[in-house]
C-alpha cells in the first residue's frame, strides 16, 4: 500500500510539529498538577516532576525520531513494532492505540472541557453534551478532506500558543509576592513521585504524534525527527511556565486534588474575568488536542486494515480514512459518557508507558541487528536505555501504589493477544 491514500506527502515540518504540539497540550497540563500536589504536598516537587517528565519525553522523541528515519511510514507503534520485533507486538501496540492511545485521551480531553467550562462541582444538565459536540466537530474537520483540516489545526495551535504566552506573561507580573502558605511536608517520597510521573507522562503523551502520519510528511528523513524534537522541547517550556503560574498563583489547599487548577489559579491572580478567559483558553487547548488525536489515530487503524489485521472497511480510501475517523469519534463519545477523569488519566499514562517502552526496545533490537550506520541513534545507548528504564520503573510503582488502573491497563494489553490469533487464523 502507499503510505497515504493519495500516494503523496503533503505535510511539512511546521504542520508535523503543530500536530505534536496540538496533541500534547491538552487536558493533562491543565488538570494533572492538582492531583500531583495532593500526593506530593510541595509545589517544588510537582515542578520537578514536570521537568523530569519533559526530559523523559525528549529522550522518547529522540528515540522515535531515529525509528522514523529508518521506517518513515504511517502507523506509529503498530508499524514500528511489527517491523522491529514481531507482528503480534505491532498488533498489540495498535490495539493499545485504539483503546488507550487515542480513544481514552480524546474522552479525557472532553471531560476536561466539562471541568473547566462547567466546573467540577456543577450539578446541572449532563456536561457530556459539550464534549460530544467537540469530538463531532473534530471528526468533521478531519473526516472529509486533509488540507482543510490541517490548515484549521495549524491556525488553532498557533492561536493556542499565543494565548498561553500572554497568560504566562500576565500571571508572572501578578503572582503574590508573599508566601501563600506552606507547601506541605518536606520529605521526598520516591513512590509518590514515580506515580506522579506516570500521571505527567499522560500530559506529555503526544510527543510521538508525527509518526502516526509519517507516510504523509514531506522529506521524512529530515522533517520527522525534527518535528518530534521541536514540538517536545517547545511543549516542555510551555508546561514549566504554565505550572509555575498555576502552582504559585493560589494556595495549596485550593489546588490540591482539583481538576481545574488553571481556572482556580487564574481567579486567585486576576479575579473572575481572568478565570473566564483562562477557561476559554483551556477549551481551545483541549479542542486542538481532540482535533490532533482525531487526525492521527485513524491512520493507525487504516494501516492495520490495509495489512489485514483490522476490518477492511476502515482501510485507507480517498483523501482521508473517513470510516476510521468515524470509528474513532464513535468510540470516544461512548467512553466519554461512561468514565471518570482521574482514573482515566492514570490508566492512560500506565498503558502508554508500556507501549512506548516496547517501541524503544524495538529500536535497540533493530540497531543491534542492522548496525549504527543504518540505524543512527542520538546518545546511544544511554538515551533509549534511560527512556525504557524510567518508563518501566514508573509503571512498576504504579502497579504497587494504584493497582486498579494498572490492572485495567494490563488487561487491555492481554485482551489483544487472543484477538490477534483469531484474526490471523481467520486470514489463513
Amino acid at each position: 500500500m502507499s503510505d497515504r491514500p493519495g500516494g503523496t506527502r503533503r505535510l511539512g515540518l511546521v504542520s508535523a510539529a503543530a500536530l505534536v504540539v496540538g496533541n500534547m497540550i491538552g487536558v493533562g497540563v491543565f488538570t494533572t498538577s492538582g492531583y500531583a500536589l495532593a500526593d506530593l504536598g510541595r509545589r517544588e516537587w510537582v515542578l520537578l516532576a514536570w521537568l523530569v517528565g519533559g526530559l523523559i519525553a525528549t529522550c522518547g522523541a529522540l528515540s522515535y525520531g531515529a525509528l522514523a528515519r529508518r521506517i518513515p511510514e504511517s502507523g506509529g507503534e503498530y508499524t514500528f513494532l511489527s517491523r522491529t520485533i514481531h507482528p503480534l507486538a505491532g498488533f498489540l501496540a495498535g490495539w493499545i492505540s485504539l483503546v488507550a492511545g487515542f480513544t481514552a485521551p480524546i474522552a479525557a480531553a472532553a471531560l476536561g472541557l466539562q471541568a473547566y467550562l462547567m466546573g467540577s462541582g456543577d450539578d446541572g444538565a449532563r456536561p457530556e453534551w459539550l464534549g460530544t459536540g467537540a469530538i463531532l466537530a473534530a471528526g468533521l474537520m478531519h473526516g472529509l478532506r486533509l488540507r482543510e483540516g490541517v490548515v484549521l489545526q495549524n491556525l488553532a495551535v498557533g492561536l493556542k500558543l499565543l494565548a498561553i504566552a500572554v497568560l504566562v506573561v500576565f500571571a508572572a507580573g501578578r503572582l503574590p509576592t508573599q508566601d501563600l502558605e506552606p507547601s506541605g511536608p518536606g520529605s521526598f517520597e520516591l513512590g509518590a513521585f514515580a506515580v506522579t510521573l506516570v500521571w505527567i507522562s499522560f500530559a506529555y503523551s503526544g510527543w510521538n504524534a508525527a509518526v502516526y502520519v509519517a507516510g504523509e510528511v514531506r522529506d521524512p528523513d529530515r522533517n520527522l525527527h525534527r518535528s518530534l524534537l521541536l514540538g517536545t522541547l517547545l511543549v516542555t517550556l510551555v508546561y514549566l511556565a504554565l505550572n509555575a503560574a498555576f502552582l504559585y498563583g493560589a494556595p495549596v489547599s485550593a489546588l490540591a486534588g482539583k481538576a481545574e487548577v488553571g481556572a482556580i489559579a487564574a481567579e486567585a491572580i486576576g479575579g473572575p474575568r481572568l478565570r473566564q478567559a483562562v477557561s476559554v483558553l483551556v477549551a481551545l487547548a483541549l479542542f486542538t488536542s481532540i482535533s490532533a488525536m482525531v487526525m492521527a489515530g485513524p491512520r493507525v487503524y487504516a494501516r492495520m486494515a490495509a495489512d489485514g489485521l483490522f476490518p477492511s472497511i476502515f482501510g485507507p480510501g480517498g483523501d482521508v480514512p473517513g470510516r476510521a475517523v468515524a470509528l474513532q469519534v464513535g468510540l470516544a463519545i461512548l467512553l466519554l459518557w461512561n468514565t471518570d477523569l482521574a482514573k482515566l488519566i492514570g490508566y492512560i499514562g500506565f498503558t502508554l508507558s508500556l507501549s512506548a517502552a516496547a517501541c524503544v526496545t524495538g529500536l535497540i533490537a533493530i540497531r543491534f541487528r542492522e548496525g549504527p550506520e543504518r540505524v543512527p541513534v542520538p546518545g546511544y545507548p544511554w538515551i533509549p536505555g534511560f527512556f525504557v528504564f524510567v518508563s518501566l520503573g514508573t509503571a512498576g510503582f504504579m502497579i504497587v501504589r494504584q493497582p486498579w488502573e494498572a490492572i485495567i491497563g494490563l488487561l487491555t494489553v492481554a485482551a489483544g493477544v487472543p484477538l490477534y490469533f483469531a484474526i490471523v487464523s481467520r486470514r489463513s
